[in-house]
Order: structure tokens, then C-alpha cells, then sequence
């Protein structure tokens, strides 16, 4: 099993652990360092001050110093859905840029296969193209 496969498991995994009924979502996100970092969204009252799920991987990573180089986000409807895979919004592929543009990130697609793309890939046109000495996008 390749790193993408494992990670599409961990995220189901916690899936079925933490939201054992109805609509759940998880991140896997795997690191130079070789760690995998697991995260949920935080449920909350108010939604103006809702969190990416891919929030407390980001966080845990950036606590302990170390580069993401993989992500996936996977959530389902209710415990009767198939597992669908969400390319991750804007706001958190501004987070993962953090660790420059190849990091891999696994994308929406019609067949809900695993499938990988770079931050490059997803955003050929960023803003930190107009910037040459931003060393780490490029």
C-alpha cells in the first residue's frame, strides 16, 4: 500500500471511530519527518467561527516543526455514504503553500478515485508567481 492509499485508510478509519452515525470528515496529512497527522473539524455553536478539517493537522505539524508533503480530506454523508474525496478549499491550500507548491494534495474527481495533484498543479497562476525571491514557491 503506497503513502496515498494509507493515508485515504487512516482518514476512514477516523471516520468510523469518531463519527460512528450519520455525516463525518477527517484529514490525514503525511510529513518528511515521516508522521501522519489526523484531524477532524471542531463542532461548534456559531458558524462564522467554523475551522477547515484540515485545521488541527496543519497545527500539529507546524508544533512540531515538521514539512507536510502529503494531504487528503475525506468525509461521508452518514455511516450508509460512500467516502468522498474534497480537494481542499482555497483557505487551506494557502495553509499547505506554507510548505511550498509540490506539496500533494488529493482532489475532487468523478470517479472518487485517489488522486493526487501539487499545489502547483492546482494553482498555476498564484500570486507568489509575481514574486522571485519567495524561494519557497517555486
Amino acid at each position: 500500500m503506497n503513502i496515498e492509499e494509507k493515508l485515504f485508510e487512516n482518514a476512514k478509519t477516523l471516520i468510523k471511530k469518531r463519527y460512528p452515525k450519520g455525516w463525518g470528515g477527517a484529514v490525514a496529512m503525511y510529513s518528511k519527518n515521516g508522521n501522519t497527522y489526523t484531524s477532524v473539524a471542531p463542532e461548534i455553536i456559531n458558524a462564522s467561527s467554523a475551522l477547515c478539517i484540515e485545521t488541527g493537522s496543519i497545527l500539529e505539524a507546524h508544533k512540531y516543526q515538521d514539512v507536510i508533503t502529503h494531504s487528503i480530506c475525506v468525509v461521508r454523508d452518514d455511516e450508509n455514504s460512500d467516502f468522498k474525496i474534497l480537494t481542499p478549499c482555497g483557505t487551506c491550500q494557502e495553509r499547505l503553500l506554507y510548505w511550498g507548491n509540490e506539496i500533494k494534495v488529493a482532489v475532487t474527481n468523478n470517479d472518487n478515485k485517489i488522486l493526487y495533484k501539487s499545489l502547483k498543479e492546482l494553482q498555476p497562476n498564484h500570486w507568489t508567481n509575481a514574486y522571485s525571491d519567495i524561494e519557497d514557491y517555486k
